[in-house]
């Protein structure tokens, strides 16, 4: 009950900012109508999410390993400057989960909304490179019990870092290039806490797509 309340709360605040963050875009028009420039920017990227486990058990099936998964994303932008913007990166992955010992943990659901702060070198060049630092909460759901009676995930915070490019195709949209690596931890409770992990999944986040400067 307690993780299923934080895990509402934690839905409830991400929900908020993007409603909050989409609401933003009404005036974008009404700002370009009058002559003015927005700051934002929307991004649509396709991202393979390839977690790089590691895990302490307390138990008997070995460690914990994770697939990859390959999904589509969207993020948000905000220009506070030419070079300096905030991002808020949404998108939710499925991973299959399984210990060495050939025991199958059934998979799970990640949504790991992510907000960094990044650096743009060259705002006005038609290559773009920039890099960011941040901060991730990774909400655990949909969670299948595989081959075990049961199995829980813990909700949690962790940090980012991000390196990547826009490249200009004029008319205001880019082509963008995008690599984070995000480091994340999670207890994991196997059969009511007859067996434990603290596991790393510690992903790196390979995407590319293309954006709008509005």
């Amino acid at each position: 009950m307690r993780k299923f309340g934080a895990t509402s709360r934690a839905l409830a605040v991400v929900t908020g900012a993007v409603v909050g963050a989409f609401g933003l875009f009404a005036g974008v028009e009404q700002a370009r109508a009058e002559g003015g420039d927005s700051p934002w920017m929307i991004r649509a990227r396709i991202i393979y999410v390839e977690p790089d486990v590691s895990a302490t058990m307390k138990g008997i099936l070995g460690t914990v390993e994770a697939s990859g998964s390959l999904v589509p994303e969207l993020d948000i932008s905000y220009f506070f400057t030419d070079n300096i913007a905030a991002e808020l990166i949404l998108a939710t992955s499925n991973h299959d989960m399984s210990a060495t010992a050939g025991v199958d943990l059934g998979d799970v659901w990640v949504l790991p909304p992510t907000l960094t702060l990044q650096y743009h070198f060259m705002p006005k060049a038609q290559f773009r490179p920039y890099i960011g630092a941040g901060v991730n909460y990774t909400i655990f759901y949909g969670e299948s019990k595989g081959a075990v009676a049961s199995i829980d995930y813990e909700n949690g915070f962790g940090v980012a870092l991000q390196a990547g490019m826009d490249y200009d195709l004029g008319n205001q949209w880019v082509f963008n290039v995008d690599v984070k690596k995000i480091w994340l931890n999670t207890d994991v409770s196997v059969n009511g806490g007859a067996i434990t992990a603290d596991v790393d999944l510690d992903p790196w986040v390979f995407g590319a797509g293309f954006g709008y400067r509005f």
